[in-house]
């Protein structure tokens, strides 16, 4: 269920309260909320997997992404995140398309190569097109 992006980040679709266990057990140290509360009926609400992870004594952010698209300040983010978790990551949204957009554009924001960056997030069943240019230009700046 849990999709390997790098050796620090995987990705999923909605998870259940039932699948932060299964995260624990796989050694995960944060979970990433990529959803907006209520996106849709069928989503856990993101205060129950925050209990959970810290039942499980894992750590929690909240970092939706709407369908209005990706901001700055999402991305400064989920970059804080990465370099302030204490082990893997487990990002998720409805499908793990956005929080695999979010990673690249996190992982442009580093420098990070954008060839590398696609090729990482297809080698796990992700296109990265639709942000492919802002993935450019956000490793050029930090270039």
């Amino acid at each position: 269920m849990f999709v390997k992006l790098s050796d620090q980040v995987w990705v999923s679709a909605q998870i259940t309260v039932d699948d932060v266990a299964q995260a624990a057990a796989q050694g995960i140290a944060l979970i990433v909320n990529n959803r907006p509360e209520d996106e849709s009926a069928d989503q856990t609400p993101g205060a129950a997997i925050a209990a959970a992870a810290a039942d499980a004594g894992l750590a929690y952010v909240a970092i939706p992404v709407g369908q209005g698209g990706f901001s700055e300040p999402q991305v400064a983010a989920l970059g804080k995140a990465l370099d302030e978790a204490k082990g893997p990551i487990l990002a998720y949204c409805r499908s793990g398309t956005r929080s695999t957009l979010l990673w690249s554009l996190a992982q442009a924001s580093r420098g990070l190569a954008p060839d590398a960056i696609a090729a990482q997030a297809a080698n796990a069943g992700y296109d990265i097109s639709p942000v492919r240019a802002l993935v450019d230009m956000l490793a050029a700046r930090a270039g």
